[in-house]
């Protein structure tokens, strides 16, 4: 499951602006094979009294964090194109809005993950493949 959490000041993005870039960012896995309903977007804002950077208050940065669980990078060529695309899908909100920014990726070992329950079948691609066809886990 990629789970990307970005804090913002609350007046960062709109709701249309929020399902457009968790829409963009779940293609960025889909379009890899992998089901929708693994990518978990979180919008979290952050009041202006509660963001400092650098020990001073602010209102135009905005913080990413992914956690990447269903595959790791093991490359750092593919570590570069991925964040090559995540920067161009994200620059529409965040960049040409003025934002300053900040990204960083976790790649966590996906022994301890569950869906419903289930271990994901990311051991078994004709498993995932239908997990990603209905879009949501099935016992296998």
């Amino acid at each position: 499951m990629p789970l990307h959490r970005i804090y913002h000041p609350p007046s960062a993005f709109s709701a249309a602006d929020k399902a457009a870039l968790s829409e963009s960012i779940t293609a960025l896995y889909t379009g890899r094979g992998l089901p929708a309903f693994y990518v978990v977007v979180l919008f979290i804002p952050i009041e202006s009294d509660s963001f400092f950077v650098g020990g001073k208050l602010t209102e135009k940065f905005i913080r990413i964090v992914v956690q990447h669980l269903a595959r790791q990078i093991p490359t750092e060529e593919g570590k570069k194109v991925f964040s090559d695309k995540y920067e161009n899908v994200i620059a529409p909100f965040i960049k040409e809005k003025g934002f300053d920014w900040e990204v960083h990726v976790e790649e966590v070992p996906s022994d301890m993950w569950r869906e419903n329950g289930l271990i994901p079948p990311i051991k078994n691609p004709e498993m995932e493949k239908e997990w990603a066809r209905l879009n949501k886990p099935i016992p296998y």
